[in-house]
């Protein structure tokens, strides 16, 4: 049985009258049994360019209801969550920050006076590059990430209301995109709308508004590229939080380690010589002095002009 394949063995048995020329041997070693439950769920190979993006840096274990307190996880080193295979170089150690579940869908009603929210307090955040801000409504409480200058104890509003005529644009407040005035900076916006912020959520970027169309929206990216959104989808007004991370630097080996980076001095460097070649010493000459011997050489003269003369010649 471990000589042939067992899933050929087994269709011959489900049908005894089927005449077989050949069964050819597919493997030399033991068949592995698979139970059901893995020809269901395969075991699911690498991440690779393409398929659902897998976060190699952490796996988040997510309670059931939302909270405010930090969830454990787990860092992953840049292995896949699954196979545990590595997928990504350089990523490793560091700091461990606590984790805070941040609430993307940021939603209100659509007609009427708006939700209001009071900012308690701006949280710095290890595991992003914007900071978090800390919001209360009623006797709920949930993380927001922070516009540039929000603040502790400043009163922020979300409506899905689009009114007549443009809105006044207050840092922090959020609204459709069809309900704020060309040249706006937006943040944290939705990609269809009631789906959760989606866009701009790096620390200190931001998109603007350039036109608007008649069912959607035209925004600058920071990419410099021009997209159209639902009129409908929310954004936050104002500039993400922490807007001198693009310039920070980092002021030895040791951030780069804390940041959860590993080091990359082992890894092949082509040698370009823009530090010089490599200088060696020279190899030792040795002079001798002697004379070669002299080679022996057999001529065949058979046939010319005796068959039988054979001679050895010095040259």
């Amino acid at each position: 049985m471990s000589l042939f394949c067992r899933s050929a063995v087994l269709q011959l048995e489900k049908a005894p009258g089927l005449f077989v020329n050949a069964v050819f041997p597919l493997t030399y070693q033991p068949v592995r049994h698979v139970t059901y439950d893995e020809m269901l769920h395969p075991k699911p190979r690498p991440h690779t360019p393409g398929s659902v993006p897998i976060n190699p840096w952490r796996q988040v274990f997510f309670p059931e209801k939302y909270t405010v307190a930090p969830i454990p996880y787990k860092r992953m080193g840049g292995r896949d969550v699954v196979t545990g295979r590595k997928i990504v170089e350089g990523i490793g150690g560091g700091y461990k920050y606590k984790y805070l579940w941040i609430d993307w869908l940021r939603d209100g009603p659509e007609s009427g006076p708006p939700k209001v929210e009071k900012v308690i307090q701006i949280i710095f955040d290890g595991n992003r590059s914007a900071r978090v801000a800390l919001v209360a409504h009623d006797d709920f409480m949930h993380y927001y990430l922070a516009t540039e200058h929000m603040a502790p104890g400043q009163l922020i509003t979300t409506s899905r209301e689009i009114p007549k005529n443009p809105v006044q644009p207050v840092e922090g407040n959020a609204h459709p995109l069809g309900a704020l005035p060309e040249g706006t900076l937006v943040n944290n916006i939705e990609r269809t709308p009631k789906t959760g912020s989606r866009y701009i959520q790096a620390g200190g970027s931001s998109a603007k508004i350039i036109r608007q169309l008649a069912d959607s929206t035209v925004l600058k990216m920071p990419s410099k590229h021009e997209f159209t959104f639902d009129k409908h989808c929310l954004a936050v007004v104002g500039r993400m939080s922490n807007p001198d991370h693009s310039k920070q630097k980092y002021a030895g080996i040791y951030e780069w380690r804390e940041d959860g980076h590993r080091p990359r001095s082992g890894l092949y460097q082509k040698k370009d010589g823009r530090f010089g070649r490599k200088i060696k010493s020279p190899l030792q000459i040795v002079i001798k002095d002697f004379e070669p011997p002299k080679k022996q050489y057999n001529l065949n003269l058979r046939g010319w002009p005796n068959p039988s003369n054979d001679r050895y010649y010095d040259l």
